[in-house]
Parts: C-alpha cells; structure tokens; sequence
C-alpha cells in the first residue's frame, strides 16, 4: 500500500533544481544574445571600449592592489632612540 502522507523533497534536491533552473536561464540568455547580435550586428565604432581604471567614474581612483608594506622594525627603532 501507498503512503497517504505528502512527501517531502530533501534541501539537497531543491537545491540542486534551483541551480539547474538558474544555468538553463543563463544558458537561454546567451544564446537569445547571439541570436540578436547575428540579426543586428554591431558597427565597430560603437563598441565600447575598455574603462581604463585610473579614470574612474567621478574621479574615484581605484583601490590599490598590493598595499604598501611597512616595515614595523624600522619604526620601533627610530621611536626607542628618540
């Protein structure tokens, strides 16, 4: 005999649709995208060029990717002697 009771779908499984449903949509996207690039295609003087980052937007400047080091030991020394 069958189970009257609802059954109950693990967070293991509902995550695993959740990520197929979302690669399925992405995937749709590209290719809705190549579709409409081949029916209308882009002039070469309207592509956008690269945003170089030393000119941010609202001349923010970027954050600096290795900080500088200092080094502590040189510091202490010169507080000690003086």
């Amino acid at each position: 005999m069958a189970s009257s009771g609802k059954k109950k779908t693990t967070m293991a499984k509902l995550a695993r649709e959740s990520k197929l449903r979302e690669r399925r949509a992405a995937k749709q996207a590209r290719k809705d995208a190549r579709k409409y690039l081949a029916e209308n295609p882009v002039a070469e003087d309207e592509l956008v060029a690269p945003v170089d980052p030393a000119e941010a937007i609202d001349g923010e400047q970027p954050d600096d990717p290795e900080p500088s080091v200092i080094d502590v030991d040189s510091d202490v020394g010169a507080a000690q002697s003086a």
